[in-house]
Formats: structure tokens, C-alpha cells, sequence
């Protein structure tokens, strides 16, 4: 009794003090993350600082850290793309034959009239004809006032045109116009008006240039009196103005748009700002302060953005774990080998980041990351940290720098890493690895696919198309290969067992098992038998079904150095116990549990299939050896005296976990029920719960973590499971 509190005590004192259950060292290593998380980003999102001065010559080739936007390149731009822009005019319809028809309808009516002295009639033309011309003007610049089409300045700059560039008409032809008959008036009408028109079809800025090209019209028109064709081309003169006026509003427009579609100009990253030795200009210094590279004006402000970020990270990791059920909730050791899983990671992404070229980030392992941790770890937990490895990614791969994060990258990373995850947990074998490998190949390339037709065309060309797909095939076979050589390393330094593992150890072809088969087949079929027991209870209950049944395969492995003292090898043979005393029969059955860990030593085997091997019959009683010693002391009390429980009990330890506690109940369960000759739901029921009863009353399960409502469970699952074995002879 005394022992036992002192080993508990022990244990109690180990968990507190122990590292691997220490708060410090747990903080400690919250810590190291969030400094991994910093530091690898910090290049990307804090820009370097430099001690320049104005004038002063640099001491180093400094580079862009970023692209930026050269403001004064795109304003110089910007300005010569204005300068190049033509004045824009506007074409207006003058209607300069509705202006030659007034004037021939008032000189028909003012020749007709003979009460009028011909001095009078020079008198009105000199007054009427300019005033028709006044009036017509005024009329045109109104209506292309009330109208939407034409803006005030173009009305102004048409009406200061038209006052610019009028015709005066000569004083001797308003001594001819009395002259003109009627005939004559209406067979000029026609002619004045369809050389107008078709002078007006063209573009005038300049009105002069128009009129002198009336000679030449009128001399071929089919009038013949020379009175008719001189004041033909007068009038036509006179009717003549501009249609085509500069518009200053819409070229202001258009210098507008073309500033606006002027594209920026950009320094690129890792475009060389100064040279070594180069005085720095005061251009040179703007650009230095605008890329915030001057080490006097230090902003601060992303060192806090990205400590903020960083914490989210460690905060969401640090929730999640804590919340959850698993081991790494309280065990240091798995908590190193995830902070160790996301250093390796990262590097491997900070690596391909630094090479610098076109999408090679499509090339790194992001996936290897998440592979081991699904499988070293949990799978929820790959989960979480895929989301952070995918967020990382479109930071690190993020070279053009014209947003934060680069969502090509970080849209890859996230489909290959949760692609990962599916594929690999249904492996059992090295070569799931290479599969999953492939699949993360193939889906690599699908999602960069997507985010290719997606980007504009005009970006990306076919040849940078065809080195992302290949970058991101490769990317795929070399996270299986990293995950391969890196496997063996977290299972030994770790110790590990993985399912990969766990299923390369239940291959019959392995050693031990061989050598279980052919020395003891009662045995190898008994281990059979407790493993799918084992395996469907701790199923139930959510512990490691697979490291049960793998160790229930080992766990008697000890029975191979003397196979014919245990009763499920003894076919047609004589039971060597009858003749043996019940201590040396004691001896022969306690030393299978310490020869079969010696034997999985030997051969290397995980320790935790040496823990079940060793705790599967704890510190139990073997009661038939006890009270057959008993029976032979017969009633002397001297000889009684000397036979102790304690010298028949299994030297243990008791189960120390879950699934060593579930492979010992298996294993008595299967032999007691093996020994019924034709049993009963009833009898199996009541056996297995008197097994387990017992077990409990024995304080077989004081140090390991089952609870009575998990014992209840696995009893119905043990029922359950053999009923379906046993159903022939039930």
C-alpha cells in the first residue's frame, strides 16, 4: 500500500515537474512559434530601414523592397500623354441656304416695288443684307443655346468665329442688286444655294479658304451674264462661315481621360534605388522616404500590423488545442514536435521564396507540413494549421507586391494541404505517401488552372502558364518525398507511432509474427482473435484501434520461448503444469509478459507495443497457480504462512494508458470464453462484465484514464463483437 502511494506520488510529482508537462516550457514554446511566424514574414511585410542623408553618397546598392508606384515618373507621363492630345473640334450645321433664300426673297420684293428710287434701294441693301445676316446668326447661336448638345463655351467660341471671320460685302454690289430682274433672281436662287451647300460639306476652321473657291464654282455654273455670276458669288461669299470650332470643354475631357488611362509607373521590387557610391539626389531621397527605407522616419505601424497577425495565429493554434481532446493539449513533447513539424515547414517555404523566380512558389512542399501532422498528430489539427500555412504562402510567394497577400498562392496552398489531408489518412502503407504525393500533384495543377483563366490574359503568358503547372506538379512529388525521408526521424526522435507505422508492423510477413505462426498457432490465433476485440472496443471509445490491434498481434509474443506451458498450444499433449509445482508454473506463465518485451526490444519495436506487451495483465492474480499451492499446503498453517497473493501476481505495471487497459480485458475475455463449451448471450454477458468487475475491484485500471462509462461501453462492444465470432455456436 505504502508502494503504491509512493508511485503515485511519483507520477503526481513527475507531471507537475516534468518539462513535458511543464506551463513554462509550454509557453515557452508558444513562444518559439510566434517568433517563427515573425521573422519569416517580416521581410515581406516590414520593410528594411537605411542611415541616408541628403547629399551624403551611399554606402550600399540599396533595392526595392516592394513595388511601389514612381509618382513622379507616372505625373511625367501623365503630362506627355496630355501634351500629345489633339485639339478636339466640333462640327455644327450652319444652314447657310436657309440665309441665301432670305436674301433673294427680300431682293425680289425690294426690286419689284417701282415707288422706290433706285438711290433709295442701294440705301435698304446696304441696311437689310448685314441685318439678315445678324439676325440669322443670333437665331442659331440661340437654338444651340436651349440645346443639351452644345456647351456654352462652344456656343461663345462659335459666336466669336462667326464675328471674326464674316464677309463684308462690297460696296458696288449693293449698286448692282436693283439691277436684277426677276428671271434673273430666281435662276441665280438655285445656283447660290447649291454652291453653298456644297462648300459647307466640308470642314471649315477657315472661312476664307471656302470663299476662294466660289470663282471657280459660279464660272462653271450655267448662269452666262457676267451682272449674275459676280453677285452669285458674293452672296455666296457672304453666306459662307466656319462649321468646324475648336470645343475646349471636350478637350479638357480628353486630356482627362487620357491622364486618367495613363498608366502608372512602377518601381519594381528589387530594382536598384541607389548605387553604391551615388550621392543621394533629393528625387533619390523622396523615393527612399516613399518606400519607407529611411532609418529617421521608421514606421512603426507594420511591425504592430504583424504582431497582431502573429498573435492571431499562436491564439487560434493555442484555443484550438486547448479545447480539444487530444494528448498535445497537455503534452509538451507532441507540442515540440508540432512547433518542429511548422519550423521545417516554413523554411521550406522561405527557401523556394527566396529563389526569386516567376511562380516558383507553385514548386514548394506546403502539403509536407499538414501530411505530418495528420498523421504524427490529428487531423483537425492539420486542419487549423493548413489555414496558416495557406495565409503564410500568399505572403511569402507574394513578389509583385501590389496587395498583401497574393491569392494565387494562397488559394493553391490552401487546396493542396486540405487535398492532403483526405488523401493521406485512409494510407496504410510508405506507398500512400507517393499517392497522396500525386493527388496533391493533380489538384495542384487543376487549382493553378483556375487561377489562370481566372488572372487576366493579358498577365500571364502561355509560357509562364506552362511553368506553373510544372512548378506545381513537382511541387506534389516533392512533398511525398519529403514526407517519406522525413517519417522515420519524427517516429524514432518522437517515438512515434504512426498509422503507416502501426500498418507496416501488422504485416504478417514481419519476423515476430512468423515466428508466432509456425512456433505457436494456438497463440497466433488467440492474438488474432484479441485484436479484433481490442480493436472494436477501443473504437467505441475513441482510443487508437489500430495500435490496439497491432499490439494485441505482439502482445504474447513471449509465449514462443515456451510454447507447450500455455494451454491454447496443448493439442494432443499432456499438460506439463500437472506435473510442475504451482511456483515454478507461476514463474513460467508471469516471465511470457518480461520475455516478450526483452524479444520486442531486440527487434526495435515502438515502445508502445513493448508498454501493452508488458501492462496487458497488469498486477493481476493468476488464481488457479495460487490456490493450487494453497490446496498442496494442505492444513498446515506454517506452509500456508509462506504462500502470499503477492508472489502470484504479475509483477506488472498496470495499464498505463487506455489501450493497454483494453487489450488486457480482450485478451482474458477471449480465453474465457474460448474455454465455454456451448456459450449463451447470458453467459457471454455476465462474463465479460465479471472480468472487467473484477479488474475494477483489483485497481488494474487506478493509472490509466478510463472512466466507468467507457468500461460500460467497451463491455457491449466486447458483446457485441462475439456474438458475430462466436454466432455458430450460440
Amino acid at each position: 500500500m505504502i508502494q503504491k502511494q509512493v508511485s503515485i506520488r511519483g507520477k503526481y510529482y513527475y507531471r507537475l515537474g516534468g518539462w513535458k508537462y511543464s506551463v513554462g516550457v509550454r509557453l515557452l514554446l508558444f513562444l518559439m512559434l510566434a517568433l517563427l511566424f515573425y521573422f519569416s514574414l517580416a521581410d515581406r511585410l516590414v520593410p528594411q530601414t537605411y542611415d541616408i542623408r541628403l547629399n551624403a553618397v551611399s554606402e550600399k546598392t540599396i533595392y526595392a523592397t516592394r513595388q511601389v508606384e514612381d509618382s513622379k515618373a507616372t505625373e511625367k507621363a501623365k503630362e506627355e500623354a496630355v501634351q500629345k492630345v489633339q485639339p478636339v473640334y466640333t462640327i455644327v450645321s450652319m444652314k447657310n441656304a436657309d440665309l441665301i433664300e432670305q436674301i433673294f426673297d427680300r431682293m425680289e420684293t425690294i426690286n419689284q416695288d417701282d415707288q422706290v428710287t433706285f438711290e433709295d434701294k442701294v440705301n435698304i441693301y446696304r441696311k437689310v443684307i448685314p441685318s439678315l445676316k445678324d439676325n440669322f446668326y443670333a437665331q442659331l447661336l440661340k437654338n444651340l443655346r436651349s440645346g443639351e448638345q452644345y456647351n456654352a463655351d462652344l456656343v461663345a467660341e462659335i459666336g466669336k468665329q462667326l464675328d471674326e471671320q464674316q464677309y463684308v460685302m462690297p460696296e458696288e454690289a449693293y449698286f448692282k442688286f436693283p439691277r436684277l430682274a426677276r428671271e434673273e433672281l430666281l435662276a441665280m436662287e438655285p445656283i447660290a444655294k447649291d454652291i453653298a451647300s456644297k462648300l459647307m460639306t466640308d470642314q471649315i476652321t477657315d472661312a476664307q479658304v471656302a470663299r476662294s473657291k466660289v470663282a471657280e464654282l459660279v464660272n462653271t455654273s450655267p448662269l452666262t451674264k457676267k451682272l449674275t455670276r459676280e453677285l452669285v458669288q458674293e452672296i455666296v461669299r457672304f453666306a459662307i462661315t466656319p462649321n468646324k470650332f475648336y470645343d475646349q470643354q471636350a478637350t479638357e475631357e480628353m486630356k482627362a481621360q487620357v491622364r486618367e488611362n495613363t498608366k502608372p509607373v512602377f518601381i519594381n521590387k528589387n530594382d536598384v534605388l541607389v548605387e553604391k557610391g551615388q550621392v543621394i539626389t533629393k528625387e533619390i531621397y523622396e523615393r527612399l522616404d516613399s518606400l519607407d527605407l529611411l532609418k529617421d522616419k521608421v514606421n512603426y505601424w507594420p511591425q504592430l500590423g504583424l504582431a497582431i497577425m502573429i498573435v492571431l495565429f499562436v491564439l487560434v493554434l493555442y484555443m484550438f488545442i486547448r479545447q480539444s481532446r487530444l494528448s498535445i493539449a497537455s503534452h509538451n513533447g507532441q507540442l515540440f514536435m508540432l512547433v518542429l513539424i511548422m519550423v521545417i515547414n516554413v523554411v521550406a517555404m522561405k527557401i523556394v521564396g527566396n529563389l526569386n523566380y516567376p511562380h516558383i512558389g507553385y514548386i514548394a512542399p506546403v502539403a509536407m507540413g499538414t501530411i505530418l501532422i495528420t498523421l504524427l498528430l490529428d487531423k483537425s489539427l492539420a486542419f487549423i494549421s493548413s489555414v496558416i500555412f495557406a495565409i503564410m504562402a500568399s505572403i511569402i510567394f507574394n513578389v509583385e507586391h501590389a496587395q498583401i497577400f497574393d491569392f494565387r498562392y494562397g488559394f493553391v496552398a490552401a487546396v493542396v494541404c486540405f487535398v492532403s489531408i483526405f488523401a493521406i489518412q485512409r494510407a496504410s502503407h510508405r506507398s500512400g505517401i507517393v499517392k497522396a504525393g500525386i493527388l496533391v500533384s493533380l489538384f495542384s495543377v487543376l487549382s493553378i488552372v483556375s487561377v489562370s483563366l481566372l488572372d487576366d490574359h493579358t498577365v500571364l503568358s502561355n509560357e509562364d502558364i506552362a511553368f506553373s503547372l510544372a512548378f506545381g506538379f513537382s511541387g506534389g512529388l516533392l512533398t511525398a518525398i519529403f514526407v517519406i525521408g522525413l517519417m522515420p526521424f519524427f517516429e524514432a526522435s518522437f517515438g512515434i507511432l504512426s498509422p503507416l507505422k502501426l500498418a507496416e508492423l501488422s504485416n504478417p510477413n514481419h519476423p515476430l509474427l512468423r515466428k508466432l505462426l509456425t512456433e505457436t498457432p494456438g497463440t497466433y490465433h488467440h492474438s488474432i482473435m484479441v485484436a479484433n476485440l481490442s480493436e472494436a472496443a477501443a473504437e467505441s471509445i475513441g482510443a487508437n484501434g489500430l495500435l490496439c490491434r497491432v499490439g494485441s498481434f505482439y502482445h504474447d509474443i513471449g509465449k514462443t520461448k515456451r510454447p507447450s506451458y500455455f494451454i491454447e498450444n496443448q493439442n494432443n499433449m499432456e499438460n506439463p503444469h500437472d506435473r510442475i509445482d504451482p511456483g515454478l508454473s507461476k514463474s513460467i506463465i508471469i516471465a511470457h509478459a518480461r520475455d516478450g518485451v526483452e524479444m520486442l526490444k531486440e527487434h526495435k519495436m515502438p515502445k508502445q507495443i513493448q508498454d501493452i506487451a508488458e501492462q496487458h495483465h497488469g498486477t493481476t492474480l493468476l488464481k488457479y497457480f495460487y490456490h493450487k499451492a494453497l490446496a498442496q499446503a494442505g492444513d498446515d498453517p506454517n506452509e500456508r504462512d509462506k504462500i502470499t497473493e503477492e508472489d502470484y501476481r504479475y509483477p506488472g505495471p498496470k495499464a498505463q494508458s487506455k489501450e493497454a487497459a483494453i487489450v488486457g480485458i480482450a485478451d482474458c475475455v477471449e480465453a474465457a470464453v474460448r474455454s465455454l463449451r456451448n456459450p449463451s448471450v447470458e453467459q457471454i454477458d455476465s462474463m465479460i462484465r465479471s472480468i472487467i468487475k473484477n479488474r475494477l475491484d483489483d485497481g488494474q485500471f487506478n493509472e490509466c484514464d478510463l472512466t466507468l462509462k467507457e468500461l460500460d461501453v467497451i463491455a457491449k462492444t466486447l458483446k457485441e463483437t462475439l456474438l458475430g465470432i462466436f454466432h455458430s455456436r450460440i
